[in-house]
C-alpha cells in the first residue's frame, strides 16, 4: 500500500495531544536519553541512596514513614492501541479490505508516536471461533431429554505490551499484521476495556474498528477512556455498507455468525431503506463517540487512507491553533 510514500508523507505529520500528559513534551534532549524530568510522579518509601532532596514531607507527615517523589520523564508518551479485528473487518468491495486499513492505520499511529523514546503498545482483539457443538442431551425429572448447548467460548485477546524505539514498534505491527481473523463475534466493550485496565499514566487510546457492535456495549468503555486519556476513534467503512448496488438477487453473509441472506437489490425501496438505516447506524456511531470527547477519523476502502489522515491532522492543528501557524 505504497510503503515508501507513506513513510514520507508520516514523517512530516506530528500527531496533536491536548490533554496534559504525565511528562510529555516538557523540553528538548540534551542528549541520546532523556533526563529523569521534574513532572511529579508517584511517591515510595525512602530507601539509602536517594536524593533527600526529592522526598515528599506531606506523605512522610502522614505516614511518619519517609518517602521519596518519582519523576517522570521528560518527552515520555505512552500510546496504547485497541485493534478490532472481528470477523467483520475481513470484508471489501473497493480497494482495500478493511482488515488492511486496520493494519495501515495502526501502522501510521506507530509512526506517528513512536519518535523520541516514546513507547507503543497494543491489545488485539478477534472472533472466538468457531463455535462449541451443542452438549449432549440428558433426561429431567420428567423423563423429557434436554440438550444444553455449551456456552461459547470468550474471544481471544492479544496483549503487546509498550515499549520504545522503532525496532519494538515494527515487530508489534508484524503480530498484528500476523493475527488470525477468527469467526464469530468480538466483545468490542471488552476490548477496549483493556486499555482502562490495568490504570496507566495519562497518554494517547487509539480505537481502531468498523464499531458495527451494539453502540451500548463500547460507548461507555470509550467515555471511561476519555476520562484521563487523549482518544482517537478510527472507524474503517466499505462503501457497500453505506448503500447497496442495483445488482439484482444477492447472497450476502454475516462472516460473525454465518447467516445467508438474500436480498434482491433491484428493489429501490429496499435500497432506499438500507441506505437510511446505515446513515442511521453511522450517525449513531458518531455521535457515541462526540459525546465520549474522542477525536474520530473514517477511513473509507474506496479512497486513498493516507490522504484521509493528513486531512485529519491539518484540522486537527487547525481547529486547535485557529489557524494561526506555530
Amino acid at each position: 500500500m505504497g510503503t515508501a510514500r507513506a513513510e514520507a508523507v508520516l514523517s512530516r505529520l506530528q500527531l496533536l495531544v491536548t490533554r496534559k500528559l504525565d511528562g510529555l513534551l516538557q523540553g528538548d534532549y540534551a542528549g541520546l536519553l532523556p533526563g529523569p524530568g521534574t513532572e511529579a510522579g508517584e511517591s515510595r518509601e525512602y530507601r539509602p541512596g536517594d536524593d533527600v532532596r526529592r522526598m515528599d514531607w506531606p506523605v512522610t507527615a502522614r505516614t511518619t514513614t519517609p518517602h521519596v517523589r518519582r519523576t517522570v520523564a521528560d518527552r515520555e508518551l505512552e500510546t496504547w492501541m485497541a485493534v478490532d479485528l472481528s470477523a467483520s473487518v475481513d470484508f471489501g468491495t473497493a480497494r482495500w479490505l478493511k482488515r488492511d486499513l486496520v493494519i495501515a492505520a495502526a501502522a501510521a499511529m506507530a509512526h506517528l508516536t513512536v519518535r523520541g523514546g516514546n513507547r507503543i503498545g497494543a491489545v488485539v482483539g478477534t472472533g472466538a471461533g468457531v463455535p462449541a457443538p451443542p452438549a449432549r442431551g440428558r433426561r429431567s425429572w420428567l423423563g423429557r431429554r434436554e440438550t444444553a448447548a455449551a456456552p461459547p467460548p470468550p474471544a481471544p485477546i492479544l496483549r503487546l505490551p509498550a515499549r520504545p524505539g522503532r525496532k519494538e514498534a515494527q515487530g508489534l505491527l508484524r503480530a498484528i499484521a500476523r493475527t488470525e481473523v477468527r469467526p464469530g463475534r468480538a466483545d468490542l466493550g471488552a476490548l477496549i476495556d483493556k486499555l482502562n485496565r490495568p490504570p496507566r499514566r495519562r497518554g494517547v487510546a487509539v480505537v481502531i474498528s468498523d464499531f458495527l457492535a451494539p453502540v451500548d456495549e463500547w460507548a461507555r468503555p470509550v467515555r471511561k477512556l476519555g476520562v484521563r486519556h487523549d482518544v482517537l476513534a478510527i472507524e474503517v467503512v466499505d462503501p457497500r455498507e453505506l448503500e447497496l448496488p442495483d445488482v439484482g438477487v444477492l447472497t450476502l453473509a454475516d462472516p460473525e455468525t454465518g447467516a445467508l441472506h438474500e436480498v434482491q437489490t433491484a428493489d429501490p425501496a429496499l435500497r432506499r431503506r438500507y441506505a437510511e438505516a446505515a446513515g442511521e447506524q453511522r450517525g449513531a456511531i458518531a455521535r457515541a463517540l462526540r459525546a465520549a470527547g474522542a477525536a474520530h477519523l473514517r477511513l473509507r476502502t474506496d479512497t486513498d487512507w493516507l490522504l484521509d489522515m493528513v486531512r485529519f491532522v491539518a484540522a486537527q492543528r487547525h481547529a486547535r491553533t485557529r489557524g494561526t501557524t506555530r
